[in-house]
Parts: C-alpha cells; structure tokens; sequence
C-alpha cells in the first residue's frame, strides 16, 4: 500500500512531453491539476536538444524535470546532452530530476551518474523495453502485417508497460520518498519476442507468423525501408549488445515506488487489441 505524503505543486517540465511516456505522465498530472509544461520542439517555449538557446526559456519558472532522451541514451553524446541540460537547469532553479534511463546499458548508466551529482533531488527509472513497442512504436508495421522478422532468438526480457514507468514517474514528481531511489522498472515475467507475437495473435484471433533473423539480414532490411542510420545503428545495437540475457531478470521496481505489481504483458496485449489497433488493414 502506497501512503506517501504529497509534495507541494511545483511546476513539472516533461521532455519528451508528447513521447510514450511522456504524454501519459502530462495526462496524469494534469488529472492532478499540476502545473506542466510540455518539452517539445512544437510547444512553445519550444524545446530542442540540439538547440541549447531553447533550453533557458522552456526552464523558466520550472522547479521539477522529467527527462526523457532521444532517440536513446545509448547513442553516442548523450552523456555531454545530460550534463549541459542538468547542469542548466540546476542554474535555472530546478530541484528535482527524474531520469528515464535504459536497463542493461553502459552509456545510460553514465547518464545516470550525470544526473545523481547535478546538484539536485534525484530519482533514476531504469526501464527495460517497452509492451508499447508493439502498439506505438516501430514494431507495429510488421504486427499489422502478420509477419514479425527480428534478430532475436530465445533472450527473454521482462518487457514494461508504459502506464507503469508514467505512474512511477508521477509519484516521483508529486509524492516525498522517491528522492535518490534508483527503480529498476521491469514487468512481472520474463518473455521472448517470440512469446510476444504469440500473446498478441491470441489477444488478437489473427495469424500473426515470428520469424527470428540475422543482424545482418535486419539492418539491410531496415536501410533498403528508408531507416535513418542513427537509429540503424541504435536498433543493432539493442538487439545485439543489450538483448544478449543481461537483462534476463524481473525487478521490484514498480512495487517498491508504487505498492502494486506490475502490468502484465497478457492484460496490455488485451486492452490494447480491444482498441483495435492492431486490425487496421495495411496499406
């Protein structure tokens, strides 16, 4: 049972504000009635991580910050992006950091460290790959298509869902406790990206084929459909470095920040196809 005091209404800065997580935390805060302001390069003040004269604007008045990096802090210069921002922000007047970082990466790790010594309250979500993915991300393509081809073989991964890493990342911002916590977010089993097709085509009634691949057989694919190298080179290595059973392990993250277990895979699969996103027709 979660029975944190609240912290006063500071105003809360969400980069990524429009991203996976972030638009359900500014969804979760607004039902609060917090103050938020929305970090995009299409808000105004817009905010821009390769524009660093965008950064003092879109701080001001802020006193919390979630910060949510892209594509990934995997990539490289992330770590130099981390520092320049925390410590401008700190310069700003903000207090409290929350980080969402990558479980099983080195240079997120780095990043982490960057932010536990900017001078401010801190709280690290370290979060393994993401149920949504599947639903709102790059792998719905070949979800819809009914044939997901992926250099994955038998490495399991505690997949998180997003509405978990939102409601911990709310109650690091808005509840006393969370300060200098380090979660590791992960879902209540561990799954294969085969197992995943499978929940999905129950969930779903439709036929949908796995097909495990070579890296090499990947990354041609991904540059003959227009894919930008950065993130060529961040999905390889994913698949190739990171998916290599690191991270073949549940956590306790979710319960520890919020006194509940977390959502299943199974239940997401099932909610999300009563949605019926996964049954438009491919153009």
């Amino acid at each position: 049972m979660n029975n944190r005091q609240p912290k006063d209404k500071q105003p809360v800065f969400v980069l990524g504000g429009t991203g996976k997580t972030g638009q359900r935390i500014v969804q979760r805060l607004q039902e609060r009635r917090w103050p938020v302001r929305i970090g995009s390069r299409t808000n105004n003040p817009k905010f821009d991580w390769l524009d660093q004269t965008t950064w003092k604007p879109a701080l001001e008045g802020i006193k919390a910050v979630y910060i949510s990096f892209q594509p990934d802090l995997a990539v490289p210069g992330s770590d130099d992006a981390i520092r320049a921002f925390t410590q401008t922000a700190v310069q700003c007047g903000v207090k409290q950091l929350v980080l969402l970082s990558g479980r099983g990466e080195p240079e997120a790790q780095v990043c982490e460290q960057i932010v536990m010594n900017a001078g401010a309250d801190w709280t690290i979500l370290r979060a393994s790959w993401f149920n949504q993915n599947f639903s709102e991300g790059y792998l719905i393509e070949p979800i819809l298509e009914g044939f997901v081809a992926l250099p994955a073989e038998n490495i399991p991964e505690p997949f998180i869902d997003t509405d978990d890493i939102a409601d911990v990342a709310v109650a690091a911002l808005t509840e006393n406790g969370h300060d200098g916590q380090l979660y590791e977010l992960t879902g209540p089993r561990l799954l294969t990206f085969k197992n995943i097709v499978e929940e999905i085509s129950r969930a779903t009634g439709r036929k949908i084929h796995y097909e495990p691949i070579s890296i090499d057989a990947y990354k041609s694919a991904m540059v003959e459909h227009g894919v930008p190298q950065e993130y060529v080179d961040l999905l390889t290595y994913l698949f190739t470095v990171v998916l290599d059973g690191r991270n073949a392990s549940v956590a306790d993250g979710v319960e520890r920040a919020l006194g509940r277990q977390p959502i299943d895979f199974s239940e997401y699969a099932r909610k999300t196809a009563a949605t019926g996103v996964w049954n438009q027709v491919v153009a």
